[in-house]
């Protein structure tokens, strides 16, 4: 790997643990401004102070983001985007290009793939030319990658999720983001099939802290590489503090119990 990604991607996932947190906060174009990213820069401010490692924005909020003090944090810009208003809300299309990732200063950046919808050609066809771009510049490339179209009776089905992480690897991408499948088990097939490093979704807002901590301890069990979530992160009542209990479990290896005991009352 040539160094100029490697050093980026040092900025991405911890050095020692060789796991991330990051937290995608590019909802805003997909369904507008959302209780927790109202603003961008006081979002980014909770996120770092928390311990993330890295935030996943689109082009427009990298300044609106930018901090002029405090740790540093990993710039992942998003190159693709669709809407929930369009007739076609699971089509992707590129907004950005690498080079302007570059120029504002990115560390990283993603693409997002819907397997199984009608345009999946167009979309497949821009995560493979923009995984060709991004090598060439030693830019390391997340890929998004979900099973939603008319033939997907279970987008968490663990052949399903292995084909999407499958997908992304085969692709060019660094970095595989998929949902999590229910349990280490199957999810460590996911895992297997994928020789890069594959992070968690969200995927629908949670009913408890608990149940986040342990999908990411189970999914990090299975050899995850750690998780990518956003509204189950930005919109928690004290988002700060659950990066915390996230940073124990992916960076310290505390248990589930230890790392929500960190946030109880919050």
């Amino acid at each position: 790997m040539m160094i100029g990604k490697r050093i980026r991607l040092e900025r991405i996932f911890n050095r020692d643990t060789k796991r991330t947190i990051i937290v995608p906060m590019d909802h805003g174009v997909t369904v507008g401004p959302i209780a927790g990213i109202e603003d961008i820069r006081e979002t980014v401010t909770k996120m770092v102070n928390g311990g993330a490692n890295a935030g996943l924005v689109h082009k427009g909020c990298v300044s609106c983001g930018h901090r002029a003090s405090g740790r540093d944090f990993g710039c992942i810009v998003h190159l693709s985007a669709g809407t929930n208003l369009s007739p076609y809300p699971n089509v992707k299309r590129l907004v950005t290009s690498v080079e302007e990732a570059i120029r504002i200063g990115a560390d990283g950046v993603s693409v997002h793939v819907n397997l199984g919808d009608e345009t999946e050609g167009q979309m497949l066809a821009d995560l493979g030319k923009t995984a060709e771009t991004a090598a060439y510049w030693g830019m390391p490339l997340l890929a998004m990658v979900y099973a939603r179209g008319p033939k997907v009776k279970d987008e968490y089905d663990p052949d399903t999720v292995a084909h999407c992480a499958r997908v992304g690897m085969e692709l060019g991408a660094d970095v595989v983001k998929v949902n999590y499948t229910g349990d280490p088990d199957s999810f460590a097939r996911v895992v297997e099939c994928a020789c890069i490093p594959v992070v968690i979704a969200g995927g629908a807002k949670l009913d408890s802290t608990r149940d986040l901590l342990q999908m990411v301890h189970d999914s990090l069990a299975a050899g995850g590489a750690g998780l990518s979530v956003g509204r189950n992160v930005f919109q928690h009542k004290n988002p700060e503090r659950l990066v915390q209990a996230l940073d124990k479990i992916v960076h310290k290896g505390v248990g589930v119990d230890e790392a929500l005991d960190s946030i109880k009352g919050a």
